[in-house]
């Protein structure tokens, strides 16, 4: 049987999540509008009786000056040398840019290299074939594959053309793993989830969810209890709410998906603290669990 792992880098933005979700089947990493929203190394699980395709999702590569943006954008380049196959996401949207050219160019190697340009749903038909073009002529690059992960097109040519560069062998995860993250990672990352996406533009992306108790009662309710750590007094203001409407707005959200997650019902209790540019500050990076063996 075909096995092996592909990871899966681009812009951040541009859809890489979305796409793994998809072709897996199931939610193994968060999505929202704004860049950086991955920040560790995810790994989203495909079994099926002839293959195991293992999709790791990195940091997307953006511009920023922060340390965390440093560890994870070194986990990316990382993440890329030590596969079977490159999945590189370009958002056809968007438009094919130097900057995407560049950042093509710099994951060639020995490795090859599929590019899948996404959201063609939501761009205009006659730009296909010129992004094509603009990318076929980056030397290296073996297949590329137009998809829309929201319409579901080509997913299913997009997966073919993986396997068809990947190598004979045994399963990596046995038949049940879709991921490697826990469940209580996955309820951090769905409550980071909601507030990027219930506050939009006025919370940029230095949030953090650390989970204290996740515990399952007797009666089958699970007890989660969380902190949301934020860079200013501000951003807590504005998580919260006038009279915690929006913290109420934004917990009722995540706790509706952390409870078709988990299939049962969850009892959740949410508390905002502030540090202060925890994102520049190597202590507090590891504290709040983005450590380098974790990234």
């Amino acid at each position: 049987m075909k096995s092996g792992t592909v990871a899966v880098v681009g812009r951040a933005n541009a859809g890489k999540s979305t796409l793994i979700n998809v072709m897996v089947g199931e939610k193994v990493a968060i999505v929202s509008p704004k860049p950086q929203t991955t920040r560790d190394r995810i790994l989203g699980v495909l079994t099926t009786e002839n293959y195991q395709i293992v999709f790791e999702d990195t940091p997307g590569f953006y511009k920023s000056k922060t340390e965390l943006n440093r560890k994870m954008q070194k986990t990316a380049r990382k993440t890329a040398k030590d596969v079977d196959a490159v999945l590189f996401v370009l958002d056809g949207h968007d438009g094919v840019k130097d900057e995407d050219i560049n950042l093509l160019k710099s994951v060639m190697g020995d490795i090859p290299v599929i590019v899948a340009m996404s959201k063609i749903d939501i761009m205009p038909k006659d730009n296909i074939p010129l992004n094509l073009v603009k990318i076929a002529e980056v030397e290296g690059v073996k297949e590329i594959v137009p998809v829309s992960a929201r319409k579901g097109r080509n997913i299913k040519e997009l997966i073919e053309t993986v396997l068809s560069y990947l190598p004979n062998g045994e399963k990596i995860f046995g038949d049940d793993v879709i991921s490697n993250k826990s469940e209580k990672f996955m309820l951090a990352e769905i409550m980071r989830e909601k507030i990027l996406l219930k506050t939009d533009k006025e919370i940029p992306h230095g949030v953090a969810v650390v989970v204290n108790v996740f515990e399952k009662g007797k009666n089958g309710v699970y007890e989660v209890n969380l902190d949301i750590v934020c860079e200013k007094q501000n951003h807590k203001s504005i998580i919260i709410g006038k009279q915690g409407a929006k913290i109420k707005e934004i917990s009722a959200f995540a706790r509706q998906d952390m409870e078709k997650f988990l299939g049962a019902k969850v009892f959740l209790t949410t508390f905002v603290k502030v540090k202060e540019n925890w994102r520049d500050k190597e202590s507090l990076i590891s504290e709040l669990g983005y450590k380098d063996d974790v990234l």
